[in-house]
């Protein structure tokens, strides 16, 4: 799984260790050619976007937030390898100025590797490739082949001791890779007619930009099937099943990678549970002050008109045949207690909920009411009560009901009513472990680093998923590939170069505007929950 950490690396490669100087001296960007990313393989969930030249390179030297992610030895066999190739005349003028895409693959199930596509530049003449086997040299070694009928060049590295792939796909485009596997099935790959896997930025947004991430949320499940051994594993769960294309652009931070753009909803495909924040409008964002310090990831709803949600998941519950099940689980709590459940949380239910994972794998969900002391008396009338505060409720599948898929894994859950929340847990001792929280106020909010990383992610909004590296250390040793876990674990590329992730949703016109945040660790001399 080494690979994989070289794949980290050229997807990032663009956008880590930018200074403003650069931006001061930035030739704009060529013309975006949608045509070109048609030729990616349609695995691809992820496609970053650069202009290769020197300056691009020449700024990561030394730069702290790119060699923690890349670490120092990667870093150096990269620009051994640029450098070599460099030294070849008809690959120093392939490469020079053009837009690069740099996408992510799921190869044989195993391992994920990189491809690298662009298109020629002007005036290139494909005939001088064929000169380059004659430039060979003892610390590079070009040999010719032929893959599915088109002719390229396999590239080793004696100073590497690793072999790279260089095809001519079609018509001036070509595809790169260390892969042998990647390159044959790239090779084969023939884009479908009008089929768009990616979003495409307008001309001038493009050309304005340094660099570029594209999403396909449809196909994380594959990358995700390969990087995890858990294929249940419940991060980034919802966005894996969003029908969407995003495209983000880079925005400047030196100690963090910052991107925001846009996420497109395919209104043509299957809706997901993402789909129904659409239909909202962005509110302020507060449910995460009273997150556990203990926090390993979160995903985070927000929405501006409660009962026109509660209306949209009525609807999609029916479109998903889950109407007959529903019906008579509700029939059966109101001929038990006598109580219109549906109605009463409808009334109660505020504006935020919330799903919460912490490092000891407690698992939370935080709803908030309109008034607490108002629904208690509900919740106790459906639940067998332990104390004159906490009770497990009687019936199972309630929170998926009355919340939606989010809130699956509360099944047959306890729950108690703190203030204006409803805390709901899969055992006593977790309700019991968070009411210590609640009253001491041991709260993520009280964390200084967490303050600093809140600082860099949208006030407003309305899906936010988050992740603590270090608290969710536990749960990704679980959960990740062993290879890929070790890695990280071990390399100087490690958790604990990072403090925390984000990924953010705000409703826009029917879609979201998007935004991501990955932020380097820094030092804190009062980590300690005050």
């Amino acid at each position: 799984m080494r690979r994989l950490i070289i794949t980290t690396v050229v997807l990032f490669v663009a956008v880590i260790a930018v200074t403003v100087a650069y931006f001061k001296n930035l030739n704009t960007l060529g013309l975006h050619t949608s045509e070109t990313m048609r030729y990616i393989p349609d695995d691809a969930a992820l496609v970053f976007e650069f202009k290769n030249d020197d300056g691009f390179y020449d700024i990561f030297a030394g730069n702290k937030l790119f060699a923690a992610v890349v670490g120092q030895k990667q870093i150096s066999e990269l620009d051994t390898l640029r450098r070599q190739l460099l030294t070849v005349a008809p690959l120093k003028q392939f490469f020079t100025g053009q837009n690069t895409f740099i996408s992510l693959h799921p190869v044989l199930g195993k391992t994920v590797e990189i491809l690298i596509t662009a298109t020629a530049a002007k005036g290139f003449k494909p005939q001088e490739l064929d000169k380059i086997p004659g430039q060979s040299n003892k610390t590079l070694l070009v040999s010719p082949l032929t893959i599915d009928g088109k002719r390229g060049y396999s590239i080793y590295s004696g100073v590497l001791k690793k072999r790279f792939y260089l095809l001519n796909k079609a018509n001036g485009l070509y595809i790169a890779s260390f892969s042998k596997e990647l390159i044959d099935q790239s090779a084969r790959y023939q884009p479908k007619k009008d089929e768009t896997n990616f979003l495409a930025l307008p001309d001038q947004q493009n050309n304005n930009s340094l660099a570029n991430l594209y999403i396909n949320y449809g196909r994380l499940n594959m990358l995700f099937a390969t990087v995890f051994k858990n294929k249940n594993t419940e991060i980034f769960k919802s966005f894996k099943l969003l029908s969407a294309k995003a495209a983000l652009n880079l925005n400047f931070k030196s100690d963090a990678l910052l991107f925001t753009g846009f996420s497109n909803i395919e209104h043509d495909q299957p809706a997901g549970y993402l789909n129904l924040f659409a239909n909202q409008e962005p509110i302020v964002n507060q449910l995460q002050a009273i997150f556990p310090s203990t926090t390993a990831y979160s995903m985070s709803f927000a929405v501006s008109d409660a009962k026109k949600f509660k209306t949209d998941l009525s609807a999609w519950q029916v479109k998903a045949k889950l109407q007959s099940q529903k019906d008579s689980l509700f029939a059966k709590v109101k001929a038990e207690t006598g109580l219109s459940l549906i109605s009463e949380f409808n009334n109660a239910l505020g504006h935020e909920f919330a799903t919460i994972t912490t490092r000891y794998q407690e698992h939370y969900a935080i709803i908030s009411l309109n008034d607490g002391s108002a629904f208690k008396p509900v919740m106790v009338n459906i639940s067998q009560m332990t104390t004159s505060d906490i009770g497990q409720i009687s019936y199972r599948k309630l929170p998926f009901f009355l919340l939606g898929d989010a809130f699956s894994h509360f099944d047959h859950p306890w729950f108690i009513v703190l203030d204006n929340y409803l805390i709901l847990a899969n055992s006593e001792s977790e309700i019991t472990s968070y009411n210590d929280t609640y009253l001491n106020h041991k709260f993520q909010s009280k964390l200084p680093l967490y303050n600093q990383f809140n600082k860099l992610t949208s006030e407003r909004g309305n899906v936010a998923w988050y992740i603590n590296f270090k608290n969710a250390q536990p749960i990704l040793k679980r959960d990740l590939a062993n290879d890929f876990y070790n890695n990280f674990e071990c390399d100087e590329t490690g958790w604990k170069n990072f403090y925390a992730a984000s990924y953010q949703l705000v409703a826009a016109d029917k879609n979201f505007y998007t935004s991501f945040c990955l932020s380097l660790n820094q030092p804190d001399t009062t980590s300690k929950v005050r």
